[in-house]
């Protein structure tokens, strides 16, 4: 079953498709398990004939598209000889005859399907393909952030609980916690991105260290923090940028303003007076 924030991905991508590639009706949904997928999301659509249909690995044209992992396309529905017409009834309902269906495939994985149609029977071109494609990747890219999320927060809330443990334990948090950090600004989902900032916070203060009267005020930009986090790691500049998707100067700009903030003079004085008040772990 699709969580609330994977809906929004896939009304973002199918809102993208239907204004890039010109197709009046978009509509799609995520697998409910391994070959079923239901059709919950819909823009341009007259009536509600297709939402919640079923569509079955290997029927109708998206079904094609999810055991096949590649997109297919019919120029009229109906008349398509090389599918079959399970779902005939309610692609007549809506009016639809010329059809492309993109499979979403994450780590070869098929999790979902995104259909985009023409209520008239033309031949649908490159430019639609390459929309369609598109919007199948930005809902992939957003499942495969997704899941990089819940397993490590899975890791995380272990090493939470075995924290203590020995010297190595805490280099795992440390490290899952520079890595949650730079996957927050690539989170859509409001949601799922304060629960990563939630966690970022435990593992920061997981150390019990006392914080001194005289820091408890210290406030970063959650970008500073995220430089911090990299810098801790033992990254360069160069190598934190690339982890942050920021420009070399930006992260500079961002250590600088750290620095300034939290009164140290040196990376490391940086990194120690964050451990000290709590922003890192």
């Amino acid at each position: 079953m699709a969580e609330p924030g994977e809906a929004t991905e896939v009304q973002a991508a199918l809102l993208r498709l239907r204004r890039t590639s010109g197709l009046p009706v978009v509509f799609g949904g995520l697998l409910s398990d391994a070959r079923h997928a239901r059709i919950a999301e819909l823009n341009g659509a007259q009536t509600s004939a297709l939402r919640g249909l079923v569509i079955s690995a290997g029927s109708g044209l998206g079904g094609k598209a999810m055991a096949l992992s590649r997109p297919c396309a019919v120029t009229d529905y109906a008349s398509a000889r090389h599918i079959s017409h399970e779902y005939d009834t309610a692609v007549a309902a809506e009016g639809l005859r010329s059809v492309v269906a993109v499979p979403v495939v994450v780590r070869r994985r098929v999790r979902g399907v995104l259909y985009g149609a023409l209520r008239t029977p033309l031949a649908l071109g490159d430019r639609t393909f390459d929309a369609a494609a598109s919007a199948a990747r930005d809902v992939e890219q957003a499942l495969a952030v997704r899941d990089e999320v819940r397993q490590l927060l899975t890791t995380t809330r272990e090493q939470l609980s075995g924290a203590g443990e020995g010297p190595g334990v805490w280099e795992d948090v440390r490290e899952a916690h520079r890595e949650l950090r730079a996957l927050v600004p690539r989170i859509a989902d409001p949601d799922l991105r304060d629960e990563l900032l939630v966690v970022c916070g435990r593992l920061a203060s997981a150390t019990g260290s006392d914080r001194p009267p005289e820091t408890r005020y210290v406030r970063l930009a959650p970008r500073e923090v995220d430089v911090l986090a990299c810098v801790a790691s033992g990254a360069t500049n160069a190598v934190a940028a690339e982890r942050l998707g920021l420009r070399p100067e930006t992260v500079k700009a961002y250590l600088r303003s750290a620095m300034r903030k939290l009164g140290a003079h040196t990376r490391l004085e940086a990194v120690v007076a964050a451990r000290r008040v709590g922003l890192l772990p």
